[in-house]
């Protein structure tokens, strides 16, 4: 199975200057974990996930000032659609993370997170007797 299988279409794009509570407010009304940041000015594509907004919480940061720009990972590792899932999880794994920006002729075309690909891996769950007590 291939990356353009799995991943999600619906990429949220935020800018630099987003808060981190728009941030979270605009995944969590998306039901996503992780945006991607356009930053044309600077360092062009890079990805906000919600472990980042998390950390900075852990931090005592104010999440309405603390801005999507210094808590984005721009060194990202992007996936192409014609991808192994195998590509894919491998890939995470070896960099520590859970989200791949996922590019087609360097445009952002989709994301793939881990559930993606256990989703794709496990087969589909079938209704288990209810036990009645």
């Amino acid at each position: 199975m291939l990356v353009r299988d799995a991943m999600s279409t619906m990429v949220l794009t935020i800018g630099p200057t987003h808060t981190l509570r728009q941030a979270a407010r605009l995944m969590s009304a998306r039901r996503v974990g992780a945006a991607v940041v356009l930053d044309p000015d600077g360092y062009g594509l890079g990805i906000l996930t919600e472990r980042d907004i998390l950390n900075s919480l852990g931090l005592n940061q104010d999440p309405d000032h603390e801005t999507a720009d210094t808590h984005t990972t721009t060194d990202v590792v992007f996936a192409a659609p014609a991808w192994t899932l195998e590509d894919a999880a491998e890939a995470m794994t070896h960099g520590g993370f859970r989200h791949l920006v996922v590019l087609d002729r360097q445009e952002p075309v989709g994301i793939v997170s881990v559930r993606d690909i256990i989703r794709c891996w496990t087969p589909a769950r079938q209704h288990a007797p209810t036990l009645t007590v």
